[in-house]
C-alpha cells in the first residue's frame, strides 16, 4: 500500500441475513484514498454507503474481503483503527445535559490526552467552529446547525487523520448547511485531514469533493473527480430553436453528423440533445448549420449535474431512485453506542 494511501478497501462484502434470506449490502468494494482527500460517497438509499462506512470504522465486521484505515487493519486492530479516525454519524453525538466546553473536555480525556492539552484543542475548535457563543450552553440548547458543528468538533478532538461524515448536512436549512461546509473545508485545509463523506445533497459533493464514487446495490459504478465524470458519462445538454420548422430534419441530421447523437423534436422548431462537451461543440455546430442556410434563433447549452451521471449509469435520477429503493439493513443503536463510547 502506498504510503499516502489512508484507506485501502480489498474485495471488501457484507451479507445479512434479514427474515432468513441473505442480502448482500455491499459487493467486492476495492477502493484507495490518499492522504488529505476530499471523497464524496454517492447513491440511492440501500445503495450500501452507510454499511460501507459502519465497517470502515469498525461498526460491523465486513463478511469477507478486508481493509486498513489509517494505517490499522479493521478487524485485527480495531482498537487502532478508532483511535485514528473521527465519526460524525447521522444523529447528535452530544449529551444532551452536558456543556458544550465540557463536552469537549470529556472527548479528549476518553482519548486519553492530558488536561493541558484537551484545553488547548478544546479551545482551538470552539475558535475554529465558531462555538464560542454557546460554548456554555447545554447541548440540548443548541439548534440543528449548532449541533452538527459541536459533532464535528467531537470528530476532531484527537486530530485524527481521517475523518468520516455520514450525511453530515442533513436536515439543516439552506445557510447552516453552507456554513457547516465553510467550517469543513477550512479545517481541512488547517490540519490536512482526509474526509470521506456520504451525502444526498449532489451539489455539495459537486462543489467540495475533489473525488465522487458512485454506489448503486452495493457495488461503486464511478469514481472519478465530479468534472470528469459529468464531462464523460452525461454531457451538456443543448437545445436549439430554428427559425423556420422546414429546416428540422437537416438540422438533426447535422446534430448527429457533429455531435454523434440523435436530437429529439420538441415541437416544430426546437431540437434537444445531449452530448460531451456540448458547450464546446456548439459554436461549430452554428457555423455548421449557417452554412447550410440554417438560422437559429436561440441555442443553450445546460451544464451535466451528477444526477445527470447517476441517469447516464443506471438509467434512473438518484432522487427517484431514493423513493423506490429500501434502505439496505442497518446496524443497531448499540453498535453506534460502542464506537462512540470507544472513543469518548
Amino acid at each position: 500500500m502506498p504510503s499516502d494511501t489512508v484507506i485501502s478497501t480489498q474485495s471488501l462484502t457484507k451479507r445479512f441475513t434479514v427474515k432468513k434470506t441473505e442480502v448482500t449490502a455491499v459487493t467486492d468494494l476495492s477502493i484507495d484514498v490518499r492522504r488529505g482527500e476530499l471523497v464524496a460517497f454517492l447513491g440511492p438509499n440501500g445503495a450500501g454507503k452507510s454499511t460501507s462506512l459502519r465497517m470502515l470504522t469498525t461498526l460491523i465486521p465486513p463478511t469477507s474481503g478486508g481493509a486498513s484505515v489509517a494505517g490499522y487493519d479493521i478487524e485485527r486492530d480495531p482498537s487502532g483503527v478508532r483511535s485514528r479516525i473521527g465519526y460524525v454519524g447521522q444523529g447528535s453525538s452530544g449529551s444532551f445535559s452536558q456543556r458544550v466546553r465540557d463536552e469537549l473536555l470529556s472527548q479528549g480525556a476518553f482519548y486519553g490526552m492530558g488536561r493541558r492539552e484537551r484545553t488547548q484543542r478544546t479551545d482551538e475548535l470552539i475558535s475554529s467552529l465558531e462555538l464560542e457563543s454557546f460554548a456554555s450552553r447545554t447541548v440540548q440548547q443548541l439548534s440543528g446547525g449548532q449541533k452538527r458543528r459541536l459533532d464535528i468538533a467531537l470528530g476532531l478532538v484527537h486530530a485524527p487523520a481521517v475523518l468520516f461524515l455520514d450525511e453530515p448536512s442533513t436536515g439543516l436549512d439552506p445557510q447552516s448547511r453552507a456554513n457547516l461546509w465553510e467550517h469543513i473545508v477550512a479545517l481541512r485545509a488547517r490540519y490536512g485531514t482526509t474526509v470521506f463523506l456520504t451525502t444526498h445533497y449532489l451539489e455539495e459533493a459537486d462543489r467540495y469533493a475533489e473525488r465522487v464514487m458512485v454506489m448503486d446495490s452495493g457495488r461503486v459504478i464511478a469514481d472519478d473527480t465530479a468534472a470528469t465524470l459529468k464531462a464523460n458519462l452525461a454531457g451538456d445538454a443543448i437545445t436549439l430553436t430554428l427559425d423556420e420548422a422546414t429546416h428540422l430534419a437537416r438540422a438533426s441530421s447535422a446534430v448527429e453528423r457533429l455531435a454523434g447523437a440523435g436530437a429529439e423534436r420538441r415541437d416544430d422548431r426546437t431540437l434537444a440533445f445531449t452530448a460531451p462537451q456540448g458547450s464546446a461543440l456548439l459554436p461549430r455546430l452554428l457555423r455548421e448549420l449557417d452554412h447550410e442556410g440554417i438560422r437559429v434563433t436561440t441555442a443553450t447549452a445546460v451544464p451535466p449535474t451528477l444526477d445527470d451521471v447517476f441517469l447516464a449509469l443506471t438509467g434512473r435520477t438518484l432522487r427517484d431512485a431514493d423513493k423506490t429503493e429500501p434502505d439496505s439493513p442497518e446496524t443497531s443503536n448499540d453498535e453506534t453506542r460502542t464506537l462512540e463510547g470507544s472513543t469518548r
